[in-house]
Formats: C-alpha cells, sequence, structure tokens
C-alpha cells in the first residue's frame, strides 16, 4: 500500500471500543417503543447507519433476528423486527436518508423480508475494496481509517435467543457506533483516489440487492451441491422429492436444511434411490465428522420421510420427471477451455493477465474490476462483433457498471481481436 493519508492514518496503535459511548440501548420490542423510535429517527437528520443480525446455522432461514439503527439526532436504536408485523413505518421514517451498511449484500435481503430498502446506500466493505485495503473486515477498516478496533466475539451466537445477554447487545450497538465518521472518511478517500464516482454507481445497483433465490424457487433444488452427478431423469427426480421433504422438515424444525440432512447424503439417496431402511446408510462419508454425525442421526430420525420421497420419485410418470439442466451460454470450468475451445482459453490467459496488472495499478482486488462471470462469458460467446461497440453492450447487459466497461472492455476487444 503506498497512499498516505498524512493526519488521517491512525498508525499501529488502536483504542479498543469496549462499550458504547451512549450507554447499551434497550431493545424495541413494544408499540410504545416503535413509536418513540419512529419519533426519534423523524428527528435525526444525515445517514442512517444500519446492521442486522441472523441466526445462520442456528434457524431456518435468513431472516433477522436483531435490527441496528444509529442517526445524528436520534441515537442508537436495536429492535426486535420478530415481534412486529413488518417495519414499513420504519422505513419510512428514513425515506430520505442514506443508509451506512458494512458488507450490505448481508444485510439487504433479511432486511427486505420486514419491509426496509435503502434509496440510497454507503456500502463501507465494498468502499474499502475500491479504495485498496488489503482488509475489508469492519474492525480493519475501523483501525485503519479512525484507529479503533471492535472486538467481535459475539459475530456467530444464535441472534434468535431471547432474553438477548447484554455483552451481545454492547456488541451489536457498537456495529453501528462509528459507521457514519467512517463513510466520511472513506468517501473523502476515495475522493482523493478519483474512485468516488465508481463507488458511487456500485452503491446505486446495491440498491437493486435481492440475494439469491429463496426456497419458493421451484428449482431451488437444482442448488445442491453435487447436483451434477445425477445424470438420470429418475434420479434428478427423487433428489427433487428430498430436497423438498428435507426443506419441509427444516422449516417445521426451524433449523437450517443442512442440519437436517447434508447435501452430500441427499445426493447419495437420489443416486442409488433404496427402497428399504436397511439400504438408507451406505459406506459413504461426509467431509466433516459434524457432517457425518448429522447424516447419520437424520437418516434414522426422518428414515419414513426419506424413504416416501424417494417411493414418490419412483412412481412418477416419465413426463413429470424434470429435465436436466440445460447449458444454455454457461461458459464451461476455465480448466476445460483449452481443450474444448483452445482460441477462447487464449483469450482468457491474455485477459486475466492484463486484469491482473490493472488490477495492482488501480490498487482495486481483479472481482472488483468487473465480476469473473461476466468477463468469462463474453470471452467463452463473444458478440458477433469485436468492437468495443458490441463488447461494451455485451458487458452492460450482463449488468456491468459504466466505469468497469470503461476500464476493462478495452482489454475484452484487445484479446478478442488477437484471438478472435
Amino acid at each position: 500500500m503506498t497512499r498516505d493519508l498524512t493526519d488521517e492514518d491512525p498508525g499501529s496503535d488502536y483504542e479498543r471500543l469496549e462499550t458504547p459511548p451512549d450507554g447499551i440501548p434497550g431493545v424495541v420490542d413494544t408499540v410504545a417503543g416503535k413509536e418513540a423510535l419512529l419519533a426519534a429517527l423523524h428527528e435525526g437528520r444525515g445517514p442512517v447507519a444500519v446492521d442486522a443480525e441472523r441466526a445462520s446455522g442456528y434457524r431456518y432461514g435468513q431472516r433477522a433476528y436483531l435490527i441496528q439503527l444509529r442517526r445524528e439526532g436520534a441515537g442508537t436504536w436495536l429492535v426486535d423486527p420478530t415481534v412486529f408485523d413488518g417495519l414499513g413505518d420504519v422505513d419510512e421514517a428514513l425515506a430520505g436518508a442514506d443508509w451506512v451498511l458494512h458488507a450490505a449484500t448481508q444485510d439487504i435481503p433479511c432486511l427486505a423480508e420486514v419491509g426496509m430498502r435503502p434509496r440510497g446506500l454507503f456500502d463501507t466493505e465494498l468502499g474499502a475494496r475500491l479504495a485498496g485495503l488489503p482488509r475489508v473486515g469492519l474492525s480493519a477498516v475501523l483501525e485503519y481509517y479512525l484507529g479503533v478496533t471492535l472486538a467481535k466475539e459475539h459475530s456467530a451466537v444464535d441472534w434468535s435467543t431471547r432474553p438477548l445477554p447484554e455483552p451481545w447487545l454492547r456488541y451489536a450497538a457498537l456495529d453501528v457506533e462509528l459507521l457514519v465518521p467512517l463513510r466520511e472518511r472513506m468517501e473523502r478517500d476515495l475522493r482523493e483516489q478519483g474512485k468516488l464516482d465508481w463507488a458511487e454507481q456500485e452503491f446505486a445497483a446495491l440498491c437493486h440487492f435481492t440475494g439469491p433465490p429463496g426456497p419458493d424457487d421451484p428449482d431451488a433444488w437444482r442448488r445442491t451441491t453435487g447436483v451434477h452427478r445425477l445424470r438420470k431423469r429418475r434420479a434428478l427426480g427423487a433428489l427433487r422429492e428430498l430436497w423438498l421433504t428435507r426443506d419441509r422438515i427444516a422449516q417445521e424444525r426451524d433449523v437450517p436444511a443442512a442440519r437436517v440432512l447434508p447435501d452430500g447424503t441427499l445426493i447419495d439417496l437420489a443416486h442409488r434411490m433404496p427402497a428399504q431402511a436397511s439400504g438408507l446408510g451406505s459406506d459413504r462419508k461426509e467431509s466433516s465428522r459434524t457432517r457425518q454425525r448429522r447424516a447419520e442421526q437424520g437418516l434414522l430420525r426422518h428414515q419414513r420421510a426419506w424413504l416416501a420421497a424417494i417411493k414418490t420419485a419412483a412412481q412418477l410418470p416419465e413426463e413429470e420427471l424434470p429435465e436436466p439442466a440445460r447449458r444454455g451460454d454457461t461458459p464451461p470450468p476455465p480448466r476445460a477451455w483449452a481443450e474444448r475451445e483452445p482460441a477462447a482459453a487464449e483469450r482468457l490467459t491474455r485477459v486475466r493477465a492484463d486484469l491482473a496488472d490493472l488490477s495492482d495499478r488501480l490498487e482495486i482486488p481483479v472481482e472488483n474490476l468487473m465480476t469473473p462471470d461476466v468477463v468469462r462469458r463474453v470471452l467463452w460467446r463473444p458478440p458477433e462483433e469485436h468492437d468495443a461497440d458490441a463488447v461494451d453492450a455485451a458487458t452492460a447487459e450482463l449488468g456491468a457498471r459504466p466505469w468497469q466497461r470503461e476500464l476493462v472492455v478495452p482489454i475484452l476487444v484487445e484479446a478478442l481481436t488477437a484471438h478472435p
């Protein structure tokens, strides 16, 4: 890192922030508490720091179990979204405010579930990437810009716990305590580097982020790890029935689906389609002791459900079995390019080297210069014309932002011209 923030650079001595200066706020979990929150937000000014805590690994889905808000003139508020029928009124109170989040893609989907959606935002994790910081976790970014470090010992706890312990609430409040001052310092840095416009384009795109399709997607079962190993339609039908059965059990028990039965075991059952309880087990081993234990317990605990799912798939008429996934224009793994399409492999090699050089010069990770999937798609099946306009249109259609296209399209055109 060659940049110098002069008086902005905190050096190596970091202040450890243990408790919010204004104290630990209580949790808003009553109508009266929410009314006080709304009044405070309306009185507040400027951007609002936003964070959300989920119970990933403990509960089904990715719902928010705690939402943290902090705004100048309003203070810090901790909200329990599970006790309210949505937070659309909170969203309306913030209609004119930019949100400041860290790693926004993690929180936007669960906030949208409760009726909250940013109209404008600043993502301090993405901003740190564009600014060239080597570490982009919240604590590391706060250390760099503000000389403050945060304890992260409660980041992976079960946030569905009620009541929430005070140390967890302290941690949650601290996560939004400095986001707005952090945004101000980072914005200045990005402006000085000539990257603020690039960051603003990325932030504008994030306002429309929705996250991956949920379990209601009829093709959600196709995202099971290892599905590519199933070639026959009957096996795919078995996987679909097993996946739906596992999802139903997971919802009923309110646990992650992988805790009911790991993906690897699901694929194994779909491949073998045992008809008897004695055939549910196999010599196959999961990748860890925890997964292996869950597989053994899940097979035993819900053996009737698995056998019923397999029986349903076995009896489906041929026309009701799922078709194998169409390859469409999805490129194969890069390791297969040399054998299947040597010219495309040459293009990819050249572009990778040029992007690595550009990444070093701009101090921006390669994957942020342009999404690797966009690069591969254009190089694998390029537009008929290899001129800048055609390639720019192709990358734009795939979602590349203007600043990315300005930097990367010339590299793509050069490679396509050299290896048509």
